[in-house]
């Protein structure tokens, strides 16, 4: 019975979004998109205290929120390292790949594959080691089940990733990985 109200409610609140869509309000999917009603509304991924588990109030990405960008590069590098895409697939661009790789991310974690990277699968992704404190950075490790890279986190909080090419930073608003 409550699988069938949360299905229910899932389809009333897409449901809603159309509405709102089709009432002429489609500026707003220029926004920052709200994970669950959690999302911190910042530019960057971005996190406090220890780096376990650090990622459970992020923004959403998927083929129509935060397409282009940074934010989506680093879902990509997760997807990756934990074997649902290839490295070639890290572009900044959540396409059919992305999509399909988030879906069996997704289903290999328990969680509804919709496709779209929102609260629940920024927290299933957890995996982030905690090495090094400096005075200008928490650096760490994103270890998947078949691949790690490199995290880092500044004294303001927000995040940056290296899967081998250089420092991203993790932006929602901009996209300079490729």
């Amino acid at each position: 019975m409550r699988i069938l109200a949360s299905h229910k409610a899932r389809r009333a609140a897409a449901a809603l979004g159309v509405a709102v869509l089709g009432t002429g309000i489609g500026s707003l999917a220029s926004t920052p998109a709200h994970a669950s009603g959690s999302y911190t509304g910042r530019a960057y991924v971005a996190g406090a205290g220890t780096m376990y588990n650090d990622w459970t109030d992020e923004g959403v990405v998927n083929v129509e929120v935060h397409r282009y960008s940074n934010a989506t590069c680093l879902w990509q590098a997760i997807l990756w390292a934990n074997g649902h895409l290839s490295k070639s697939g890290i572009d900044g661009v959540f396409g059919d790949q992305t999509d399909a790789a988030t879906r069996a991310f997704q289903r290999a974690r328990g969680l509804s594959p919709d496709g779209s990277a929102g609260r629940q699968s920024w927290t299933a992704a957890g995996g982030i080691s905690h090495t090094v404190d400096t005075s200008d950075w928490v650096n760490g490790m994103y270890s998947g089940w078949e691949g790690a890279f490199s995290v880092r986190r500044s004294n303001a909080g927000n995040y940056q990733f290296n899967f081998g090419n250089g420092w991203q930073w993790a932006s929602y608003n901009s996209r300079t990985c490729s």
